[in-house]
């Protein structure tokens, strides 16, 4: 299977020139990548272990996120949140119906406190309410070592359909999504990393739906089209998407007790720019159209702006963008 159809108005990212020294990776690399590549009409799949299963709570739960850990902008009570030990720094638009969302992400290597929390950056694609039948998709990096057993940043995609119940997994880790490229490895490290006051170093990720076929697709780098999840696997998200959200994700293990020092980007406030501070550039949406193009009226939310912030603008050079993150503990948090 092959997209029928590409979003109208999508550009050759290297092509682009930026003032901002942030690196293009034209050529997408990844660790695994120095021992070989996988033959053609063959997928990479990274290696389940016995021990990667054994980290997880159960052997039911392996690959899936514990449920509601999805940002709820508009109408949020941040102790409900702080409960599920979950905290955010995203934009977000919502109000429309949504086909698709990109953006170029800053890649770190963020600090984990403890085994059992993550820190990550994606997109979310978002249908239905924020009950039980929840439709999303997810793509972005992060690191987690409960899930794969070091610190290294990882490309990863989620999905679920009943606000991660039952349904849905990280990368290849249950049938959902289905892979037709043989260059990138869902779960794989992703290199080089950006350095603070150094080199910068980003990802290109775009998700949109086939206007004919109706199944959602994605795209990394600016041309590598790795797969797609059947738009049968969703309620609502077989129309449309209702919410975007773009930026960070933390699990805070003790909600109650001293808060994590688990980072959030570059670990680093916006306040501190480029090279320091982590941030999404170029985000935009798909219309009904099937164009790309900037959102309007883009929306920041974080629960705790203390320990994670986020702060949006816009420029010609990086369109609608946002620095966020934050080191989590620290004399305000």
């Amino acid at each position: 299977m092959r997209p029928a159809f590409l979003p109208e108005g999508l550009y050759d990212e290297s092509k682009l020139v930026s003032h901002s020294g942030a690196k293009k990776q034209n050529t997408i690399a990844q660790l695994w990548h120095q021992n070989g590549r996988c033959p053609e009409g063959t997928i990479p799949i990274r290696r389940t272990k016995g021990e990667d299963v054994l980290r997880a709570s159960s052997v039911k739960r392996y690959g899936r996120k514990k449920h509601r850990t999805i940002p709820k902008p508009r109408f949020a009570d941040p102790d409900l949140i702080n409960e599920s030990g979950h905290q955010h720094a995203i934009a977000y638009v919502e109000g429309d119906k949504y086909y698709g969302a990109k953006a170029i992400i800053n890649v770190w290597e963020p600090k984990i406190q403890q085994s059992n929390e993550f820190s990550l950056s994606q997109l979310w694609i978002l249908g239905g309410s924020f009950g039980e039948d929840l439709n999303s998709i997810e793509a972005g990096w992060q690191v987690s070592p409960d899930l794969y057993g070091d610190n290294n940043t990882r490309l990863f995609t989620y999905w679920t359909s009943d606000a991660y119940q039952a349904t849905g997994c990280y990368n290849l880790l249950c049938s959902g999504f289905i892979q037709i490229n043989s260059d990138i490895a869902m779960g794989a490290s992703i290199s080089p990393i950006s350095d603070y006051s150094g080199s910068q170093y980003d990802i290109s990720i775009l998700v949109w739906k086939d206007p004919k076929e109706g199944n959602w697709w994605m795209q990394f780098g600016s041309d590598l089209v790795l797969g797609y999840w059947p738009s049968f696997l969703f309620s609502y998200l077989a129309d449309s998407a209702s919410m975007i959200e773009w930026g960070g994700e933390v699990v805070n293990s003790q909600p109650y007790g001293e808060h994590t020092a688990t980072e959030m980007g570059s670990g680093h406030f916006p306040e501190e720019g480029f090279g320091k501070a982590s941030y999404f550039r170029n985000i935009q949406i798909v219309d009904e159209s099937n164009n790309l193009r900037s959102p309007k009226g883009v929306g920041t939310f974080t629960e705790q702006s203390n320990c994670y912030d986020v702060q949006n603008g816009n420029n010609g050079d990086w369109g609608s963008y946002f620095y966020y993150g934050g080191p989590g503990r620290n004399s305000n948090c």
